[in-house]
């Protein structure tokens, strides 16, 4: 049987100053590959070269990547300041009506990171420019030094609420996770539940209320080491199952089906 094919969101980069690409880590490839068992196709987020319809037509499902520049505020209604970083705007304009659009469908996606964030202002959401300036937070910047282990070290726990979503299929109510955001959620969208806190209140694993299909979406970036990860692995199963469902037909996920 084929492998359903698993888009995943690329990022612009520009190479020695003048050569530009567009690119996703190995890490994510190897996630929805070996753990999903999807086939992993890399979507350019460029609107001029991609169309929402094509994409929905040939993907079973997709993955949000992290990347360094931020989701535009305007798209949230709040005014660009220094402390929100780079933009990417191409990317938001193709990953923001893409995730309102699987939302409505039914079709399974995955949010990390940066995608984590897209999909709450997708639905409705705000973001904070930078967490580790609010009372009371800690830093959830990747460490500034060390090798990428390091860098990606489980730093502190997610707790999930109990009997929700995120439990019942990590089968634990409180799991370690890596760490390596300077943004986060402000306000949930209308439909955004927030299912996990960071030990400081920082919202970590969201899905959407009411969606017929695969929604979760997480702050912490489960695609290091998903293969071994008893916390990644779960999550990137349970992911490439709906993919599956997907191509199949069958437009419902069981994980929210039981919410």
């Amino acid at each position: 049987m084929a492998r359903p094919i698993i888009g995943i969101i690329a990022n612009h980069h520009v190479i020695n100053e003048e050569y530009c690409v567009q690119a996703a880590g190995m890490i994510n490839t190897s996630a929805v590959a070996d753990v999903a068992e999807g086939l992993p196709l890399l979507v350019p987020a460029e609107p001029d070269k991609v169309r929402i319809a094509d994409l929905l037509e040939h993907c079973a499902g997709f993955v949000f990547t992290g990347g360094r520049a931020n989701v535009h505020p305007e798209e949230y209604g709040e005014e660009p300041t220094d402390a929100h970083g780079d933009f990417d705007r191409a990317r938001d304009q193709v990953t923001l009506p893409l995730i309102r659009a699987l939302v409505e469908r039914g079709q399974p996606f995955l949010g990390i990171c940066r995608g984590f964030q897209e999909v709450n202002v997708a639905m409705g959401g705000s973001l904070y420019p930078e967490i580790r300036e609010l009372p009371g937070r800690d830093n959830h910047r990747m460490p500034p030094d060390g090798t990428l282990d390091e860098k990606f070290a489980l730093r502190h726990d997610v707790t999930f609420s109990e009997g929700g979503v995120f439990h019942r299929l990590m089968g634990r109510q409180s799991v370690p996770t890596n760490t390596l955001h300077g943004q986060g959620i402000k306000t949930a969208g209308p439909r955004v539940v927030v299912d996990g806190h960071a030990p400081d209140g920082t919202p970590e694993a969201i899905y959407i209320d009411g969606a017929p299909g695969f929604t979760l979406s997480v702050q912490w970036h489960p695609e290091w080491n998903a293969k071994a990860d008893p916390v990644s692995r779960p999550l990137f199963e349970a992911f490439g199952a709906a993919c599956r469902d997907w191509s199949n037909g069958k437009h419902a996920h069981p994980v929210l089906r039981s919410a």
